[in-house]
């Protein structure tokens, strides 16, 4: 994969993100939409994604509930079925930590966690599998202060991992705070590659591969490859940059359609599966007409 860096025009100094992600709370806000949807309508429910919001989102949508509903659906007519997308991301991931709870997992790893809530929220999860949830320390620590709010304490079956996954590596603080290497683990990368050099990529997959026991797994979403000439790309793929770099978290990784089986092989990984954007249409959306973005896939793949 090529240096991004020099593709972005961006030092160091620059793409060091301070503060919570405001892509996190974004995600956090969709997964309350549609947690208040009725029960024949939603892909979903997520009870604490309300809670995870900021004190200033939630009073402006109350204030200027049109206001936020526009801003809502302005995403989605510069990035046409990107909100869609992002549901059924949700729930693909939800429905394959469902799966393994009774397929001998034994361990969670959720990188870039944001305000997921699955450790909470999944039934018959806390009994069977521990949870490692690593994030960058500005966000994590909104994060747990938000589950002491809720919980009153932290849950015995989540343990908390402060890392930069751009800059730092993942196993030295995992096995700190009691990763087993040898039990069976999913490795969950939601909305995460795509913000990390290709280098850290490489890095992580490296370590899930080497530190995890056999049948472990990894999934996570993917974009198309960003190129040197932006013009070159597909109108939506140029303009969810856009969108990404507005919020201070700049796409620097992708996979191109078609290369994700031959990318994952190369790092030791096999079972490879490819969900398109049609894929998870057909599986989550009854409506034929209804639109998806094309650019946003899904991958899931099995250490043998």
């Amino acid at each position: 994969m090529r240096d991004l860096a020099n593709i972005n025009g961006q030092n160091e100094m620059s793409k060091r993100r301070k503060g919570p992600s405001k892509t996190a709370e974004m995600i956090t806000l969709i997964r309350a939409a549609e947690s208040r949807k009725p029960e024949n309508e939603r892909l979903f429910y997520d009870p604490y994604a309300i809670r995870f919001a900021s004190k200033v989102a939630l009073e402006f949508a109350a204030k200027h509930p049109e206001e936020a509903k526009a801003l809502a659906e302005k995403l989605d007519r510069f990035i046409p079925g990107v909100n869609n997308s992002l549901l059924a991301r949700i729930r693909f991931f939800d429905d394959v930590v469902e799966a393994s709870i009774n397929a001998d997992f034994e361990q969670l790893v959720i990188l870039g966690a944001g305000y997921d809530s699955r450790a909470f929220r999944i039934k018959g999860l806390k009994e069977k599998l521990k949870v490692f949830e690593l994030d960058h320390p500005d966000t994590q620590e909104v994060k747990i202060e938000k589950v002491k709010e809720i919980f009153g304490e932290l849950p015995d079956h989540v343990v908390y991992v402060p890392v930069d996954l751009g800059t730092e590596e993942t196993g030295p603080q995992l096995f700190e705070r009691g990763y087993d290497s040898s039990r069976k683990t999913l490795f969950l990368m939601e909305g995460l590659i795509m913000y990390l050099p290709p280098e850290a990529v490489d890095r992580i997959l490296a370590f899930v591969v080497n530190n995890s026991g056999r049948g472990s797994a990894v999934l996570f979403d993917y974009i198309p490859e960003p190129v040197a000439n932006q013009s070159d790309e597909p109108e939506e793929v140029r303009t969810m940059r856009k969108q990404a770099e507005l919020s201070g978290e700049v796409h620097r990784f992708g996979i191109n359609q078609g290369k994700v089986e031959e990318f994952l092989k190369e790092r030791g990984f096999s079972y490879v599966q490819n969900i398109t954007s049609e894929d998870y249409r057909k599986a989550y959306f009854q409506d034929e007409n209804l639109v998806v973005c094309n650019h946003f896939s899904f991958a899931y793949a099995v250490i043998a």
